[in-house]
This record gives C-alpha cells, sequence and structure tokens, in this order.
C-alpha cells in the first residue's frame, strides 16, 4: 500500500508484469498478418498549439479489419497520443501511458514536463521490443501544448518515435503510418508556420485526403456510413476533440474540390 514509483508501468513490473504489453510470451515467428493494423496519423504545429488527426481504417493483410477504429486520443489535459502499427496492442499501449502520466501526477503532485512525457513513452516503447521483432510493431506520435513554453507561439510541439523507442522532435509537422509519405508530401505545399488552429484542422483533413487516394491502407473519410478523421487540437485551453460536424463539413468540401479537379 505505500506509494512506490511514480511510473505506474514500474510498477506493474514488479507487482504483475504479465499485465504489460511487450512482456506476454509469445512462441517464435512473424505475426504481422496475424492482427489489424492502424495506419496514418498526422500532427501539426499552429499559432495556438497543436493539431493531431487519424483516418478510420485499420488493415488486416489485403482485408479492412475495422472502418471505425479510432487512433488519436488525448494523453492527458494538455497533450495529444496517436499510434500506427499493431492496433490492438498499439490501443492498449496508449490506456497505459494515460494511466502512467495520472499516475504520475498524483504520486509527485505535479504533471511530467511535455519533454519528460515524450521521454516515458519512449521508455514504455522499449518495453515492447520483443513484440516488435516479431511483427508485432507500435509507432506512436506525441504532441501537446508546453505550459512551461516562454511564449503561446512557441508552445506547440510534436514528437516522433521509432520502434525501438527513440524519440524526436519535429520542427513544424509530421505523419507516420503506411499513408505517412503522401500526407506529408500533402503537408509539405500547404502547410505554413503560424497556422490558426481551424485552418490546421483543414489542413490535416486534406492531408488524410491524399495519403487515402494512394494509400490503400488508409481510409478516405466515407459520408455514405458518416465517418470522418478523428481530430484533435492542445491549446492553452487543454486537449480536445474537435467537433465531428465541423470535420464532416471540411471533409465535404474536400470532397467537392477534388470532384471539380481531382489532381488538387
Amino acid at each position: 500500500m505505500t506509494a512506490g514509483t511514480s511510473s505506474f508501468s514500474e510498477f506493474l513490473m514488479q507487482a504483475a508484469p504479465e499485465l504489460l504489453p511487450g512482456r506476454r510470451p509469445l512462441p517464435p515467428g512473424d505475426f504481422a498478418e496475424m492482427s489489424a493494423h492502424a495506419t496514418t496519423i498526422v500532427a501539426l504545429k499552429t499559432a495556438e498549439g497543436v493539431v493531431m488527426a487519424g483516418d478510420r481504417r485499420a488493415t488486416s493483410g489485403n482485408y479492412i479489419a475495422s472502418r471505425d477504429i479510432e487512433k488519436v486520443f488525448p494523453a492527458d489535459a494538455y497533450s495529444l497520443v496517436g499510434m500506427a502499427g499493431t492496433a490492438g496492442l498499439g490501443i492498449e499501449l496508449i490506456k497505459l501511458y494515460q494511466v502512467e502520466l495520472e499516475h504520475y501526477e498524483k504520486i509527485e503532485g505535479a504533471p511530467l514536463t511535455l519533454n519528460g512525457k515524450a521521454n516515458r513513452l519512449a521508455t514504455m516503447l522499449r518495453g515492447n521490443l520483443g513484440m516488435a521483432m516479431q511483427g508485432l510493431a507500435v509507432v506512436p506520435l506525441f504532441a501537446g501544448f508546453d505550459t512551461d513554453a516562454p511564449s503561446v507561439a512557441e508552445a506547440g510541439k510534436i514528437y516522433s518515435f521509432d520502434v525501438v523507442g527513440g524519440v524526436y522532435a519535429e520542427r513544424d509537422y509530421d505523419s507516420i503510418g503506411s499513408g505517412s509519405i503522401f500526407a506529408k508530401g500533402s503537408l509539405k505545399k500547404r502547410y505554413r508556420r503560424g497556422l490558426s488552429t481551424d485552418d490546421a484542422v483543414k489542413a490535416a483533413v486534406e492531408a488524410l485526403y491524399d495519403a487515402a487516394d494512394d494509400d490503400s491502407a488508409t481510409g478516405g473519410p466515407d459520408p455514405i456510413r458518416d465517418l470522418y478523421p478523428v481530430v484533435m487540437s492542445a491549446t492553452a485551453e487543454g486537449s480536445k476533440r474537435i467537433d465531428e460536424a465541423t470535420v464532416a463539413e471540411l471533409a465535404r468540401s474536400v470532397i467537392a474540390a477534388r470532384t471539380e479537379n481531382p489532381y488538387g
């Protein structure tokens, strides 16, 4: 019943290591084709903080495993986390990470710095290295509003990761997943520094549309099923999900524009 470590994942390692995603034993082999995979996530810095968006498709080989999966979540009050890779493992890792940040704040009486949150996520990723080497890799994207930044203009920060736990601060925008090369190409043309949150949301939706146009594993907007990207922002007011009706309207405007000019 003692408070113990401020890291919930370290506590689990001592008390019940079998509950950690990366500590479950697997037989030899590659299991990449046996699980659903989440795909494209984008993140952009804005004048007020950051915006992160993800498509809704998960694939298993050449099959669509899910059309409405959610891959972007609030990590805490001022940060966001999205994931690509093994979907089930990634969602479990994000839930554990949310508890990790909450546990730290309760034990220490203060939240981690934004850089500390990124480093803590990198540490958790290293614990999944064994599964990653067997094809069950998870790659997150982390972004947030740095409450310790000297100005609001410098508060938005984005961190990318690799499967071995390397963490990298990104300058203006980034994307992960199978459609990331196309999403980055879209953002390269449309992004400019100092974007408002509203303009960044539109750029993110359009980047995901471009990714879906060329990557079969990325799901585009689906007006028939009323499925659109999950978009979230983190600003001085906190992390929140952009209203679905707003995202739907933006997606429909992108579809209308591409109907007139299919090549953008």
